[in-house]
């Protein structure tokens, strides 16, 4: 059954799911990267060592490779991937599309069935223009607590299904987990699917629609850290972000920056 919200209450939902921002924007101990530990498994984790390089994640790029994941790119060179995760239309989206092509930056949408399900017009100008509209499941839980593998496949295949039945396309094998929140087991599971896990290494407090940050915050937290082979993540729920992207994406050129797609990743 395809589960519908209101947006106030989805809007809660998911801010409330979302706590990873602790993982993002604080230190945390690094794992034993030869396994993926207990303690891994509950959020995705960046420590910043310094502004302008990329973070250390709580588990190596090397060890998320061997199961097809990514968190950051090319660290030689100056490119970002920029990506947007979005449970429903919050009315920014349209500017938000506007302002890429303005720039002519390719950028991946992971999508889950609410916003797929509402807003099938919107996908469908996603894809004719060019972005990739990536996995973030069929109805957001916390994928960490699902071990077996017919109902972790299960959360993948319906949005997969939704997907083609809206734009007459298969969907690109591009996973993020909802929250941030993984196991050992998801990362071999999306890989035995044929999907690319994608982490990210730069991300903000952007989802609150009740205290969105202003344009000074924003830009003080994300453009100190963005660094070589970024992966950044930003909610296309944000009205912040709406206002600040084409300023955001001009400083980054300004910067020397370029905008890869994120298929790039596999080449690494």
């Amino acid at each position: 059954m395809y589960l519908i919200f209101g947006k106030k209450t989805l809007a809660a939902v998911l801010s409330a799911a979302v706590i990873l921002t602790a993982a993002v924007v604080t230190s945390h101990s690094i794992t034993d990267n030869a396994s993926i530990s207990t303690a891994a498994q509950a959020n995705w984790g960046l420590s910043f060592q310094k502004e302008g390089e990329a973070p250390v994640g709580n588990v190596s790029s090397e060890k998320l490779k061997e199961y097809g994941a990514y968190y950051v790119g090319k660290t030689s060179e100056k490119k970002i991937y920029l990506t947007f995760d979005a449970g429903y239309e919050n009315g920014y989206t349209s500017h938000i599309l506007d302002v890429l092509k303005k720039h002519k930056v390719k950028a991946t949408f992971f999508l889950v069935g609410n916003f797929i399900e509402t807003s099938p017009e919107l996908v469908k100008r996603m894809v004719q223009e060019g972005h990739t509209v990536g996995n973030h499941t069929y109805t957001h839980p916390d994928m960490s607590q699902i071990a077996d593998k017919e109902s972790f496949s299960a959360e993948l295949t319906k949005l997969e299904s939704l997907y083609q039945k809206t734009t007459g396309k298969s969907m690109k094998k591009f996973y993020r987990p909802p929250q941030g929140k993984y196991s050992e087991e998801n990362l071999k599971m999306a890989n035995e699917m044929g999907y690319t896990t994608v982490f990210w290494s730069l991300a903000y407090v952007d989802w609150y629609n009740d205290n969105q940050p202003t344009e000074q915050e924003a830009m003080k937290k994300l453009l100190p850290r963005i660094h070589n082979g970024a992966i950044v993540l930003l909610h296309s729920t944000s009205k912040t972000n709406s206002e600040i992207l084409d300023h955001l994406l001009t400083e980054w050129e300004n910067a020397g920056y370029t905008f890869g797609e994120i298929g790039e990743l596999a080449q690494i």
